[in-house]
């Protein structure tokens, strides 16, 4: 096992650039290696993003997860005990030949006012599916994201079961089958773009981001910020390293059968991050709805 140093370039979050439109051919890898670390934050967590609940649709049901006083948090900084960063997409582009490239849609819920998972990983070109887990309708709004602009990918409603009732929901009672009808979207991205996000019309504090890729070649950190991607075609590689808050380039020399070390530390942004941030003493609060309409019984958030 060696560790190398890193040869890095930092850009901004929508100065990616997506690899050439090749196509991507199956090839048994011999005597591949492997690229594997962890990704860690250094310095304090940013602040979430907050959104008063009081100003956007379905705010009883959607308080279910809040800080119990109005607000609705998204953290898109999810750091672990020991300072894992979770939710970074590391990926190994202009790989053209290599190991297997199995796909599987993958599939994102619209649960409890929240798009699971926060970051997906898609294959250029092929499908997403998105499928509402709530008794409130949702309206999915997917765009490319670039340096080059921003261009609709799809704009739809998104059906909700006609058997979730939100009184039910509200009373403790969550039915063992919440799923609307599934709506499949293909992600087929514009030249030079690999990143795309999704958000809802009617509740703005539900978000997911999309990084497309053309090889099989990434990884999605986990809880501890660890990461493994295996059978990699000997040779220099430029590795794209992305967050939806930040990102890092990366250029490694991947050895015949060995196991390259590359660990990612990723300084804190600081300052203000968002437009949307928690604000105290707001004019407009909860004692709008009654003092004890809205309740964090999924989740109370803190910040």
């Amino acid at each position: 096992m060696k560790s190398i140093g890193c040869i890095l370039c930092l850009t901004m979050v929508l100065g990616l650039h997506a690899s050439p439109g090749w196509g991507y051919e199956e090839m048994t890898v011999d005597n591949g290696g492997t690229l594997q670390g962890v990704v860690t934050l250094v310095g304090a967590i940013p602040k979430p993003k907050g959104y008063n609940l009081v100003t956007l649709p379905d705010p009883v049901y959607c308080g279910r997860i809040s800080t119990g006083t109005g607000w609705r948090l998204l953290q898109p900084f999810v750091i672990g005990p020991d300072g894992g960063f979770k939710n970074v997409v590391i990926y190994i582009e202009e790989i053209t030949q290599g190991k297997a490239f199995p796909y599987v849609p993958p599939r994102i819920e619209a649960i409890d006012c929240t798009f699971e998972p926060y970051i997906t990983i898609v294959r250029d070109g092929f499908d997403v599916e998105v499928v509402n887990m709530d008794p409130v309708l949702h309206d999915i709004q997917g765009y490319e994201t670039s340096k080059y602009g921003a261009r609709v990918l799809f704009n739809v409603p998104l059906p909700m079961s006609p058997h979730l009732r939100k009184k039910d929901f509200l009373n403790g009672r969550t039915p063992g089958d919440r799923a609307g009808k599934v709506l499949i979207q293909r992600v087929a991205m514009g030249k030079k773009r690999n990143l795309f996000v999704m958000q809802c019309g009617f509740h703005a504090y539900m978000e997911s981001w999309g990084f497309a890729v053309q090889n099989p070649y990434y990884a999605l950190t986990d809880k501890h910020g660890s990461y493994a991607i295996t059978d990699i075609p000997p040779g220099t590689w430029r590795v794209q390293v992305w967050h939806p808050m930040v990102s890092k380039a990366y250029t490694v020399t991947i050895n015949p059968g060995e196991t390259t070390d590359l660990p990612i530390p990723i300084k804190a942004p600081t300052g203000r991050l968002y437009a949307n941030e928690v604000s105290e003493g707001t004019r407009f609060g909860v004692e709008l709805l009654g003092e004890t309409a809205i309740k964090p019984t999924v989740e109370r958030q803190t910040y």
